[in-house]
């Protein structure tokens, strides 16, 4: 097991350097100058330049990247160009937002998806299996900045009983928590019935049921239990997912999150902090899949063999 973690913690490192390889390149040839965003519009162009020069960005690309890197192996990402402030501050200081937007969204997915996908299964061919599988697909087609929008104007514009941006409360969670959790609720109810379909086929579910054991028993015990590998593998992608991905659903609700805090940099051209955004969110997402593998042993002990 420990062997398993170390090699996997060490993958990390050819991922993170390939990561910030393209969003540094992207970047670099992005149009739009640092200095001149920093300065302002106003600015001499003599203050631009020994702005750039004083910043390293007239040095070739390949200097830059590797100035970059060397100091990221210490633990410095630099300052933002905007708030003059250490990169990873500001992401750690919005991460709790994230967290916790995330975290909702996740209890909404599941509360729907999981009990959706056993009734479709259990029901198969039947109009509520039919009614669940439209919604699913109708939910995983919705694009979420469009849901947010339909959101905001059905229940904070038309009907006033919910706010549409910020983060004071509870109530200003709902809207951004189920625009988010409604694909990933989609996607859990389609694994979760296909997961279900496959195993109440099994032989030892239809000899439970020759027992005599009652239904209920027999789909929450026998059956749910070892249809939840793959569903929990789509779950932690899900969650690992929604935390890099709710760029869009943070900018529509106004949520003051790393996805609203990675929009604003890529419009100043913060690279510094766009790069410390997307380092950060790989990072997580790679910590995220490592936990699911390693909760798979808890739920199927023949997984735990194949750790040793």
């Amino acid at each position: 097991m420990h062997k398993y973690i170390l090699r996997r913690l060490l993958l990390l490192i050819p991922v993170i350097l390939g990561v910030t390889f393209l969003v540094f390149t992207i970047m670099y040839f992005t149009p739009g100058d640092p200095a001149r965003l920093i300065l302002g519009e106003s600015a001499q162009p003599e203050q631009v330049a020994a702005l750039r020069e004083e910043m390293g960005l007239d040095d070739p690309f390949i200097v830059q990247y590797f100035r970059f890197i060397t100091k990221a192996l210490t633990g410095d990402f630099g300052r933002s160009y905007s708030t003059k402030r250490p990169v990873f501050d500001e992401v750690f200081a919005r991460f709790p937002a994230t967290l916790k937007l995330t975290v909702a969204a996740m209890i909404i997915a599941v509360l729907i998806g999981i009990p959706v996908g056993i009734i479709s299964a259990t029901k198969q061919y039947s109009l509520l299996d039919s009614i669940a599988m439209i919604g699913a697909l109708i939910g995983v087609s919705m694009p979420v900045f469009w849901l947010g929008l339909m959101l905001i104007l059905v229940f904070s514009v038309k009907l006033r009983i919910l706010p549409s941006s910020g983060s004071e409360t509870l109530l200003h969670l709902i809207l951004p928590a189920f625009a988010l959790g409604v694909g990933s609720a989609a996607i859990i109810t389609r694994m979760t019935r296909s997961s279900m379909l496959e195993v109440i086929r099994q032989d030892y579910i239809r000899t439970a049921r020759a027992k005599g054991v009652a239904e209920k028993k027999v789909v929450n015990k026998h059956a749910l239990k070892n249809a939840l590998i793959p569903v929990v593998t789509v779950i932690g992608l899900q969650f690992g997912g929604l935390l890099g991905g709710a760029v869009l659903t943070e900018s529509v609700f106004s949520w003051p999150g790393v996805g609203r805090l990675m929009v604003e940099a890529i419009r100043q051209k913060d690279s510094p902090m766009v790069l410390a955004t997307v380092v950060f969110i790989s990072v997580t997402f790679s910590f995220v899949n490592l936990l699911v593998d390693l909760l798979y042993a808890f739920i199927d002990p023949r997984i735990k063999s194949q750790y040793r």
